[in-house]
């Protein structure tokens, strides 16, 4: 019989993550062209840097991307991905505590940073790359489905839902579907709503409100709306003035049942969640 303890523990490689609260993961660009810090890590010692500072900020995944996703993003080779992202892998590896998650989509990554230390594939295409589903299965690791529509260079260009929360849950299933019909079983799968992928403000906001009803899934959701134009757009700010926005749907998405924060300002939102935590766990 599975115990209730076990439901909540998610194997990532050598490491564990409880699923029983909510993580903060710490994003790691290794890009020249990502909208918000590109180009501030692109040299190993400086990234490996940045991710211990967000590990003693309480950080407990990092994230490690190294092609741009960014609307109008332009595309990366197989090679240059993997030059990018394999070196500062395999160094957290050897030298953090931490579960390392790769933001790929890209077979030849996923394979070759699985032997380097990775435990998680985060692929915003939901491994609809030719080849994605195999390699992910090949690794055995975890993996993070996201909701988009298109490419990163078209996903703007006019998106249109009925209901974007309906089609969201619809777009997830299908995904996990094709994910069991490879041998990558439902408890090895995170999902992500893909706020600021393929999306208005409008769709982004009415998803962000509607979001408990994709807990119907029955998967831990991954929320990242870090520093993203939906802020932007609400509140009238420029990328370097969205922390207060960003940690308010920090709050909320916690609350909504959030299990993992994906977020560019990790201190303030590791103690947001200790705070809610707090108040949660009082008689």
């Amino acid at each position: 019989m599975t115990s209730v303890q076990s439901l909540t523990r998610l194997p990532c490689g050598n490491r564990v993550l409880d699923l029983a609260h909510t993580h903060v993961m710490g994003i790691l660009n290794v890009t020249p062209d990502s909208f918000s810090d590109g180009g501030r890590y692109s040299q190993l010692d400086a990234a490996l840097r940045h991710a211990e500072a967000m590990v003693a900020a309480g950080a407990t995944l990092i994230d490690v991307g190294g092609e741009s996703t960014r609307p109008g993003a332009r595309a990366v080779s197989p090679l240059e991905e993997l030059e990018r992202v394999a070196p500062i892998v395999e160094r957290i590896n050897r030298e953090l505590d931490v579960i390392i998650s790769v933001d790929t989509s890209t077979p030849a990554v996923m394979r070759e940073t699985a032997r380097l230390g990775a435990g998680l594939i985060n692929d915003v295409r939901s491994l609809r790359r030719d080849g994605a589903l195999d390699a992910a299965a090949a690794t055995g690791l975890p993996v993070c489905l996201m909701h988009m529509l298109g490419e990163p260079g078209d996903m703007q260009d006019d998106p249109q839902y009925r209901d974007v929360t309906k089609e969201v849950g619809e777009f997830l299933a299908e995904r996990m579907a094709q994910c069991a019909s490879v041998g990558i079983a439902a408890e090895r799968i995170i999902l992500d709503p893909g706020f600021g992928f393929a999306k208005t403000l409008q769709h982004n906001l009415s998803l962000f409100k509607h979001m408990e009803a994709l807990h119907a899934l029955g998967r831990p959701l991954l929320v990242g709306v870090s520093r993203k134009s939906m802020i932007g757009q609400a509140l009238n700010r420029p990328v370097g003035e969205r922390l207060y926005g960003g940690l308010a749907l920090a709050a909320l998405a916690s609350v909504k049942g959030a299990r993992i924060l994906r977020v560019h300002d990790v201190a303030e939102t590791v103690d947001l969640v200790r705070m809610i935590a707090a108040v949660e766990s009082a008689e």
